[in-house]
C-alpha cells in the first residue's frame, strides 16, 4: 500500500476554532515559518495555505496573512514540504496566476501546487472587489481559468478566447520546474464541481467525513476518470486531530472547542451554507471547527487515530490535511506518537 502524506493547514488565521479566542498560534509570518520548518523535520509532507482576504475563523476584522506572498517566503526557507496554495478565480487573472505559480515553483524547486477554490464568500467579494458569479457559473469560469493556466505553462506562445478570459499571443518564461505543471487540486460536492474536477484537476480534496462516506466519493471520481480515459487522481481529506490518552480527555476537549457561543467567528456561516451545495447539512456545532474537521474522526489515542488513518488509506485517501490546536505542540505530539504507528501499520 502506498504511503500516507501527512499534511497540515498553515494557521494564517491564528487558529481553527471559532469559539476560542486565543489558540496560542499568532497569525504572523514568524510563526508560520517556524511551523513549516519544524513540520518538515518531523515528518509532514505538505501544507495548505488558504487564500482568504478576510479572517473566516476569528472574524472579519481579525488579522490574516496573505497566502501567496507567505508561500513565496516560506518556499525560500524550507527544503522538502510541498506548498499547496489556494487560488480563487474571482480575485485573480489566470495568466498572471500562472506566472506567479511558476515563480514560486522555481523558488521551491518544484514543491508548489495549487488548490483551485471556486469561491463561496459573497461578502468578501464585495469588500475586496472580486468578480462574483453564481454557483451555476462558478465552475465554468474555473474551467476556463485552468485552461488558460495550463496553456501558459505548456505552450511557447498561447492564445485563448472564452466567455470569461481572453489571452492574445502570451508568453511565459521560465516554465514551472514541475512537469507538465504544478499539481492541481480542487474540492466540491455538487455535480458541476465533480464534473469539472474529474476532467481538469489532478487531485480531489474532501471536507471532513468518515471513511464510509469518503470511499464512495473516491470510487465515483475514479469512475469519472476512467470514463474520460484519464489517469487516477490523488485524494485528500480535511481533518481536525485530538490525540489524548483517554476517551474522557478527548470528550473534554471536544466539549471545549464545540461550545457554540455568540462570537465573530460564526459570521460567515450563512454565506458558506447558502453559497455551497453541500452533500450533508452543516450545524453550528460542526462549524465551530474549520472544514468539518471533526467528522473525519481523527480523535482518540494514538493507536485509534493511526487505525483510522489506515482505514482511510484503504478507502483510497492518501493526503491528510490536518488542523490541530495549538499547532506546534500538537504536531509534535502527532509526529512522535501517531506517524510511526501509521507507517508501521502500512508496512505490514
Amino acid at each position: 500500500m502506498n504511503k500516507v502524506r501527512f499534511g497540515f493547514w498553515m494557521p494564517i488565521f491564528g487558529g481553527w476554532l471559532r469559539n476560542v479566542e486565543d489558540e496560542q498560534m499568532a497569525a504572523t509570518f514568524d510563526y508560520s515559518k517556524r511551523l513549516a520548518q519544524r513540520a518538515e523535520q518531523i515528518g509532514f509532507d505538505i501544507t495548505l495555505l488558504a487564500e482568504l482576504n478576510l479572517n473566516d475563523i476569528k472574524g472579519a476584522t481579525a488579522p490574516v496573512l496573505e497566502c501567496w506572498t507567505t508561500a513565496a517566503a516560506i518556499a525560500s526557507v524550507t527544503e522538502k514540504v510541498e506548498l499547496m496554495n489556494a487560488i480563487r478565480p474571482g480575485f485573480r487573472l489566470p495568466a498572471i496566476t500562472a506566472k506567479m505559480s511558476a515563480n514560486i515553483d522555481h523558488i521551491s524547486n518544484g514543491r508548489f501546487s495549487l488548490n483551485i477554490v471556486s469561491a463561496w464568500w459573497e461578502q468578501e467579494m464585495r469588500e475586496y472587489g472580486g468578480q462574483w458569479v453564481g454557483h451555476d457559473e462558478r465552475y465554468e469560469r474555473t474551467r476556463e481559468f485552468i485552461e488558460v493556466m495550463r496553456g501558459m505553462w505548456s505552450e511557447e506562445e498561447f492564445s485563448y478566447e472564452g466567455r470569461y478570459y481572453k489571452v492574445e499571443k502570451a508568453h511565459l518564461e521560465p516554465k514551472p520546474v514541475r512537469k507538465p505543471w504544478p499539481t492541481l487540486y480542487a474540492g466540491g460536492e455538487s455535480e458541476d464541481a465533480k464534473r469539472m474536477i474529474s476532467r481538469y484537476c489532478d487531485g480531489y480534496l474532501m471536507h471532513g467525513d468518515p471513511p464510509e462516506n469518503a470511499r464512495p466519493k473516491v470510487e465515483e471520481m475514479e469512475r469519472r476518470r476512467r470514463e474520460l480515459g484519464l489517469e487516477p487522481m490523488v485524494y485528500g481529506i480535511a481533518a481536525y486531530v485530538i490525540c489524548r490518552k483517554s476517551d474522557a480527555e478527548v470528550k473534554k476537549e471536544i466539549d471545549r472547542i464545540c461550545d457554540v457561543k455568540d462570537t465573530a467567528g460564526y459570521f460567515g456561516f450563512k454565506d458558506f451554507t447558502t453559497q455551497s451545495k453541500l452533500e450533508r447539512e452543516l450545524s453550528l456545532r460542526d462549524y465551530s471547527v474549520s472544514n468539518r474537521g471533526l467528522r473525519t474522526g481523527l480523535t482518540g489515542t494514538a493507536e485509534q487515530i493511526a487505525e483510522r488513518i489506515i482505514e482511510f488509506r484503504k478507502a483510497g485517501v492518501e493526503i491528510f490535511l490536518m488542523q490541530m490546536s495549538p499547532m506546534m505542540e500538537e504536531m509534535e505530539r502527532f509526529a512522535e506518537e501517531v506517524i510511526p504507528l501509521v507507517n508501521s501499520g502500512l508496512a505490514t
